[in-house]
């Protein structure tokens, strides 16, 4: 067979439709050339295959089915959120298209139909997909309580708008309670109703999160979150949780805080602490293990060192 004539620059790197191959002055011949694979009817990808990113296994699978676009776990994966959903990790597209329309049935997509109101279908770096906080509700049904939880964290967090580029959080409260109301009766509704209320805003990480959610299922009092508190003239932390009352903040140490620098930061804030007259608990992934049982006994005998007493 002879050699091919190379693909226009914008279909070389990734899955492309039939139309995009015709806009572009592709033949059909080419089209058939085995040096191109078929992952789904009217797609094409370039072979060997590219690794590419996910947004760009999923457009084509949404050009070429009217009317749809990413949702459930695929979505979950592309807005980048927290924590833990079941199968994000299958190479199944999750595609969803209104509830007037047939379920979309193709090679490597599993379709979903529904009820959609105005903004829950939007944009991504012009791919069409499912909005956050619909997203959210999408995946109640395979997600814990706690997972949605999480999630719900995120959506309501206010961000850093001189680290993020941005100043809003991505929903209010308002907002993902609005969503409830809309979809009474969606599989996994009451499990969302139920993390909405434990949700809270201030969280910065899922494990920020988790180690909230811990500390209240046994028993300690709710702290406060990533409130910026003054130790000294000029000096001001935020702990990830604080107790004021108590003076005990706890902060949750992930993976960099076992770099050189953030070492000597670390030291320094806990120094600060102490001047103040606040105890400093610190958290890390080992103290997360076994439902966190090694986090929330720290905390809780930091909180009955400072005079704490259960109700």
């Amino acid at each position: 067979m002879k050699t091919p004539q190379p693909l226009p620059e914008q279909l070389a790197s990734a899955a492309f439709t039939f139309q995009e191959a015709a806009d572009a002055g592709v033949t059909v011949g080419r089209l058939r050339h085995r040096s191109l694979a078929a992952p789904s009817r009217g797609i094409r990808q370039p072979l060997p295959h590219p690794v590419v990113e996910l947004s760009s296994v999923v457009r084509p699978l949404t050009l070429v089915t009217e009317f749809s676009a990413a949702s459930h776990a695929t979505a979950f994966t592309l807005w980048s959120f927290p924590g833990f959903l079941p199968c994000t990790d299958d190479p199944v597209t999750h595609i969803s298209r209104p509830d007037t329309m047939a379920i979309p049935r193709r090679a490597g997509v599993r379709g979903h139909r529904g009820q959609f109101f105005a903004g829950e279908i939007m944009s991504l770096n012009g791919l069409l997909i499912t909005s956050r906080t619909r997203t959210w509700l999408d995946c109640a049904r395979k997600m814990s309580i706690d997972e949605l939880t999480v999630v719900a964290d995120h959506l309501l967090r206010i961000p850093r708008p001189e680290f993020e580029g941005r100043a809003e959080p991505y929903a209010t409260p308002a907002d993902l309670a609005e969503m409830l109301d809309r979809h009474k009766g969606t599989p996994g509704i009451q499990k969302a109703r139920l993390a909405l209320e434990q949700a809270r805003v201030g969280s910065d990480s899922a494990q920020e999160t988790k180690l909230r959610l811990a500390l209240e299922y046994h028993g300690l009092p709710e702290p406060r979150l990533n409130v910026p508190v003054e130790l000294g003239a000029g000096v001001v932390r935020q702990p990830d949780l604080a107790y004021p009352e108590q003076k005990v903040a706890v902060e949750y140490d992930g993976e960099g805080h076992s770099e050189a620098a953030q070492i000597v930061r670390d030291i320094a804030r806990e120094e600060d602490f102490a001047r103040a007259g606040w105890l400093l608990v610190r958290i890390s992934k080992r103290h997360m293990e076994n439902e966190a049982r090694g986090a929330v006994a720290k905390v809780r005998s930091a909180l009955l060192s400072r005079g704490w007493q259960p109700k």
